[in-house]
């Protein structure tokens, strides 16, 4: 027993064995300076961290036991560290009781400025009441203590060192993740013993055990959402989870739909996607087929992609003319999809300008003006004619009016290079003209004097306008009979417009004539331009027209008042459009730009620019998105409507001025002062482009 603080003591050894080993080896401190060594040795090993071979595994001793160790081993302990005491406190009951006796002292860490995690900085509040050492008391009198013990329930060391931490102000800070050195590769091998190291360090243990507890318990808790004080109205709620909280090992739930929705529930929803999904969705099975191949769903998919509210099944109005749009033809086995298939690769080669020309060779003098449908092109001229072209085999089926004497001109070749493929049609065709010309029977009791500078047609009636200042309606159900002549301009009819009420002129005497489609009576009279009207667009009681004074305006027709003015930037206007929702206005002229107006406000949206000549025609074709435009640089160009780029340039496809452009979703039709009229058609030799066909 002569190194007793070598001996490793078991916190599970009960206390009577313990003091009947201590009381043969109690000794006495003679000198203070043994004391302050055995302290400094002390808080030696009770800096040693949890984990190394300095925290001894040993219970703390208590106040009993202090008294009764063995002298040689409390001659070779490490330390017996005392916690600082008032002189009353100390000596209280020595002086009280005359006896010593009954003063029970402890081997405690008080005045121990430990860290309870082996690293320094958590021990925040330490009592450093200054250190005293109990050496007045006689060595006998300590021999005389008394030995008699009362036994009683052992407190755990957890409970024992958490008292004597409340008792002596020491707040331990614990940490959530607390950094455990456990590098031992610098540290003794065999450090000195003691019972006051050993209860350090049992007391050191049981505070890390009770901390990685705690925060084993902490890590296993879900996080809260943190909410503030206003949580009814969902402000400062934060739902966001953390990557780190998501178990990526959990099954993905996988359900095909088609097994739980109905099909007319599931061709819905497949209504929402686009063509290259509903295609993908296809490819899942066979009942997926089914579903996405459906008339319906491929109906509504062509609808919205192509603008076409009258196919959509959204409950809107159909309108009635369908034909010249791209739709095909109204029958309740349309195949949807290959018509889709059909537009997609029609829309390819406008985006890549290919087309193929096809001139169109009659007419004795310049084409002014020009419409045209699926069925047929009216082309009209300064010969005084109008002519029908059958708009599939390219022949001429009729001639109206007289053509004023005249041999049929020499026309010069296009002056476009084939070998620059940008702006060269990828085929020309030049029909064969016919040897003879159509035979007309008699001469027709109305038709022009003059050349004819405008036209217009519906399924039931056409206007022209003459150089000779008047109009003729005329009855295409009635093999074109001209029915009924309109007087009332004093020069020339530039141009005309009607829908199923009016029908609008204008002319180069300033002056705008409204017109009843039924009787042919004049209505009113709409002035206020200061040059000659050259172009009108009619929207239900409203009336654009552009003017050579520079000036578009915007007119009422119940009131006969001007609603606004739209001015060009320099100089007059040749042209103008009115959108069929009538918000859009575009206009142009010599300024070489067109001008896009927005109708509600007045104001300029943009300008559109490419032409370096006037701009003589202009065609909003709505219904795909497009804007077209003839212009005496020769050229035909195309614009997207909503950005204004430019998408097809077509130049020197014929050998003068451009004089008028019209388009539908397959071609382009454009009259010229060589005579021709030029076809530029997008969906020649296109497999299935007679789908398309209304």
């Amino acid at each position: 027993m002569d190194h007793m603080g070598d001996t490793l003591l078991s916190p599970r050894e009960s206390n009577p064995s313990i003091l009947r080993r201590l009381t043969r080896c109690m000794v006495c401190y003679q000198s203070r300076g043994d004391v302050q060594e055995d302290n400094r040795k002390a808080e030696r090993i009770c800096a040693a961290p949890y984990g190394s071979k300095h925290a001894l595994h040993s219970r703390a001793i208590t106040k009993e036991d202090e008294n009764l160790q063995e002298p040689d081993a409390l001659a070779a302990d490490e330390a017996v560290v005392r916690a600082p005491k008032s002189r009353t406190e100390r000596y209280g009951k020595l002086q009280g009781n005359q006896s010593l006796s009954e003063k029970r002292s402890s081997i405690t860490l008080r005045d121990r400025s430990f860290d309870a995690f082996g690293s320094p900085g958590y021990v925040t509040e330490v009592d450093n009441t200054a250190r005293k050492t109990d050496t007045g008391a006689s060595s006998w009198l300590k021999r005389t203590v008394s030995t008699t013990f009362r036994r009683h329930r052992r407190p755990s060391s957890s409970s024992v060192f958490s008292q004597r931490i409340e008792k002596h102000h020491i707040s331990i800070t614990s940490p959530r993740a607390p950094q455990l050195d456990m590098d031992v590769s610098n540290r003794p091998l065999n450090p000195p013993g003691g019972a006051a190291a050993r209860a350090a360090a049992a007391a050191q243990n049981e505070i890390l055990e009770s901390a990685r507890s705690l925060t084993m318990q902490d890590s296993l808790k879900p996080i809260q959402p943190k909410v503030s004080n206003d949580s009814e109205s969902g402000i400062g709620i934060d739902l966001r989870e953390s990557s780190d909280d998501v178990d990526h090992t959990l099954p993905i739930l996988r359900t095909d739909p088609s097994l739980i929705l109905p099909e007319e529930l599931l061709g819905h929803v497949m209504c929402f996607l686009d063509a290259e999904s509903l295609m993908n969705a296809e490819l899942v099975s066979h009942r997926w087929y089914g579903t996405a191949s459906s008339y319906h769903t491929w109906r509504d998919i062509f609808g919205r992609e192509y603008g076409l509210e009258i196919l959509s099944s959204s409950g809107k109005v159909s309108l009635s003319h369908v034909g010249g749009m791209g739709s095909g033809k109204r029958r309740p086995d349309q195949d949807w999809k290959q018509l889709w298939k059909v537009r997609k690769a029609l829309q390819k080669r406008w985006t890549y300008s290919r087309a193929a020309a096809i001139y169109l060779e009659g007419h004795r003098d310049s084409v002014y003006c020009v419409q045209f449908d699926e069925d047929k092109i009216l082309t009209g001229s300064r010969d005084r004619t109008v002519r029908v072209w059958d708009a599939r085999t390219y022949e001429c089926i009729k001639v109206l009016g007289v053509a004023k004497d005249g041999n049929l001109p020499r026309l010069e070749e296009p002056m476009w290079d084939p070998a620059d493929r940008k702006y060269a049609p990828m085929l020309s065709i030049i029909p064969v003209r016919a040897t003879t010309e159509p035979i007309q029977t008699a001469i027709p009791l109305l038709y022009h004097e003059g050349s004819i500078l405008c036209l217009q047609f519906d399924h039931e009636i056409m206007v022209t306008g003459s150089s000779d200042k008047t109009c003729i309606i005329w009855d295409i159900k009635d093999d074109y009979k001209a029915v009924r002549r309109l007087h009332h301009h004093t020069a020339g009819v530039l141009d005309v417009c009607f829908d199923e009420k009016h029908i609008v002129s204008c002319s180069k005497d300033t002056t705008i004539c409204v017109w009843d489609r039924e009787t042919g009576e004049l209505r009113r009279t709409l002035v206020g331009h200061r040059g000659p009207v050259n172009a009108v667009q009619l929207r239900g009681d409203l009336v654009v027209s552009a003017s050579g004074d520079g000036i578009a305006k915007l007119w009422n027709l119940t009131s006969g008042l001007c609603v606004k003015e739209f001015p060009s930037k320099h100089r007059g206007l040749a042209c103008v459009e009115f959108s069929p929702d009538s918000r859009t206005i575009l206009a142009g002229g010599n300024d070489q730009v067109i001008y896009h107006f927005d109708a509600n406000s007045g104001e300029l949206v943009r300008e559109l620019k490419g032409h370096e000549g006037l701009v003589r025609s202009l065609h909003l074709d709505s219904a795909n998105g497009r804007v077209i435009s003839g212009s005496y640089d020769t050229s035909v160009k195309t614009y997207d409507l909503k950005t204004g780029e430019l998408l097809c340039d077509f130049r020197n496809w014929t050998s003068s001025w451009m004089l008028s452009a019209k388009a539908d979703y397959r071609r382009i039709v454009a009259t010229s002062q060589d005579s021709r009229a030029v076809i530029m058609d997008f969906g020649l030799l296109l497999p299935g482009i007679e789908l398309l066909e209304a």
